[in-house]
């Protein structure tokens, strides 16, 4: 391919609305460009890269045994008020009407039309297992679109559903899944972190995600210094130390004047004590009925965990006529003593004494608090965030935080969707049972994105071989000269004859202009031929990777350059 004939909008400077290097490349690349807030065109040399990404998930797909699907992106609204959905989403999905006013919504994802697709056309065991996949586009209305890819309305998604027998044979579904994942991105090039995740308006009960570590990543997680323990912070669990006694820890509840003083470092230092002896009361409406949490002083809620606990639909900060009307005190002075609501408390409080807590009156706290002495706890629980040090929960290592980029999510569904659309099948006795599902997503667009924010240098991107949109750049810095123009159509002839797409550099600009283009769409292989390299009937070859610059006989240049594209290939396949 022809630079001329195609269209490369390559821009010299970083555009103002990218934030992070993946962003500012893809569009300085003229990979694509920007509609509007989360929404992006994506430009040729982009989109060849986005299909060779879509066509390594197919393959690796295929192979795990998944058939592909197709289904519609606008959905009827019934199918998700069945599912119990329609709400828990909210505002996160776009939702329209056709002429006949009948509500519909844009997909953000597809366990309702696919499983009552599994409802209408399976009913025998003999038809199972069954795991279908598609690759479509997908949209959820974000209240923040950033990042270019990694967080758009509209984006490119790859999700598969299972549907087994049994919870043993659903486990073998989700290893060939995980499987396949493992697969997928290293063949894209993409080092991940395997964690696990929280399953949030999914459902199921277990599920793992695949991050790309980048500091520029949305996703919080922790791994372990000693072992293979790995979770997504909304997820993520410490060994915990229960049962610390402080001064005085028998005494009676005292009340002591703090006036202004309620943000816990401040009454920290006021008492000049560990934060750990302070108890932090905050107040939920937890699906509208108020709720006490408490955690200690250097903590914070942990609002996934106690969606789990309690199986709530919302979660939500009480307001400050909630915490009145509860507990007589005003915001910042709350404590669990004389609370007739539900009090759920941080394991890490169980069996404390001696602590010190809001008085549930302005400018107020109490001394000496015995949580099982002086208040009603309702449970402990793990309620907590993790945190870098704190101790890991499989062995006696420390947590460390890291950022990744989620690329793909698989999940274990069990029977929530099954059970509302009826997605059943007759055993070998007739005896009619309900399928167990998995689902598994990619965000294929954000891998895409996800590459680039982990491959790249000072002057552009650097493609692995297997999803570079052309796998070799021909600058020809002298276009017009008869001889450059017949050696580069030559060999670029024989290139693409043996499977090698090219892209040549024919334009008529300075070689300086070619070479940071070149840089900048970071293809692996570069070769640079002109009217000098013609006296000696050579070119120029060097890998994007390297400063080395090799010159070889015209007539060698393409067993070459196909042994060195093959040696790439090879290269990521045993890493």
């Amino acid at each position: 391919m022809k630079w001329s004939d195609t269209l490369v909008p390559t821009l010299r400077d970083d555009p103002q609305e990218a934030e992070i290097p993946s962003h500012r490349l893809m569009l300085r690349s003229g990979m694509m460009r920007r509609l509007a807030g989360g929404l992006y065109s994506f430009l040729p040399v982009g989109l060849k890269a986005l299909r060779k990404v879509e066509a390594i998930v197919r393959e690796e797909m295929d192979r795990a045994g998944a058939l592909e699907v197709l289904m519609p992106a606008m959905q009827p609204k019934e199918l998700w008020e069945t599912s119990g959905r329609y709400e828990v989403l909210g505002d996160s999905m776009f939702r329209v009407q056709d002429r006949a006013n009948k509500g519909m919504v844009l997909g953000p994802t597809h366990e309702e039309v696919i499983t009552t697709i599994a409802s209408h056309e399976i009913s025998s065991y003999r038809q199972l297992p069954k795991t279908f996949y598609q690759i479509q586009t997908k949209f959820r209305d974000e209240i923040r679109p950033r990042f270019g890819l990694m967080r758009a309305k509209e984006f490119i998604m790859k999700d598969a559903y299972s549907f087994d027998l049994d919870l043993d044979a659903a486990d073998a579904s989700y290893k060939a899944m995980y499987d396949a994942y493992c697969r997928i991105f290293k063949r894209c090039g993409l080092r991940t972190k395997i964690v696990e995740a929280d399953t949030g308006a999914i459902g199921g009960k277990w599920s793992h995600e695949f991050m790309v570590l980048a500091d520029t990543g949305e996703d919080g997680i922790v791994d372990c210094a000693d072992c293979e323990y790995a979770a997504n912070l909304e997820k993520a669990e410490r060994t915990v130390v229960q049962g610390t006694v402080f001064p005085n820890a028998d005494a009676e509840i005292e009340t002591v004047d703090t006036p202004g003083v309620w943000a816990c470092a401040e009454v920290t230092k006021l008492f000049e004590c560990d934060p750990l002896r302070i108890i932090k009361t905050l107040l939920y409406s937890i699906d509208g009925k108020p709720h006490a949490i408490l955690v200690s002083g250097d903590r914070e809620v942990n609002e996934h965990k106690l969606m789990r606990l309690l199986g709530a639909k919302s979660v939500d900060l009480a307001n400050d006529t909630t915490i009145q009307k509860v507990t007589g005190g005003a915001r910042g002075y709350s404590g669990p003593v004389g609370l007739d609501i539900p009090v759920y408390a941080d394991l890490e409080l169980q069996g404390s004494r001696g602590m010190i807590a809001g008085a549930n009156d302005a400018d107020k706290h109490i001394v000496n608090v015995d949580l099982e002495r002086d208040a009603n706890i309702t449970a402990y629980a793990d309620l907590a965030m993790v945190r870098a040090g704190d101790t890991c929960p499989r062995c006696e290592g420390k947590l460390q935080e890291k950022r990744g980029i989620e690329v793909g999510h698989v999940f274990k569904l069990g029977t929530k969707y099954s059970d509302a659309f009826d997605a059943t099948y007759l055993d070998d006795a007739g005896e009619k049972k309900v399928m167990v599902m998995g689902c598994y997503g990619i965000g294929v667009t954000r891998t895409l994105q996800a590459v680039v924010e982990q491959c790249y240098d000072d002057n552009g991107i650097l493609w692995p071989i297997s999803i570079a949109p052309y796998p070799v750049a021909v600058l020809a810095l002298d276009p017009d000269d008869e001889v450059c123009a017949k050696a580069c159509a030559d060999m670029c002839g024989e290139l693409n004859a043996a499977g090698i797409e090219t892209l040549i550099d024919d334009r008529d600009d300075r070689p300086g202009v070619k070479f940071k283009d070149a840089d900048l769409i970071g293809l692996p292989v570069r070769v640079v031929i002109s009217r000098r390299s013609m006296k000696d009937n050579s070119i120029e070859l060097k890998l994007r990777t390297s400063d080395d610059k090799q010159m070889i006989p015209l007539g060698d240049a393409v067993s070459e350059i196909t042994k060195i594209v093959n040696n790439l290939f090879s290269e990521m396949a045993s890493d």
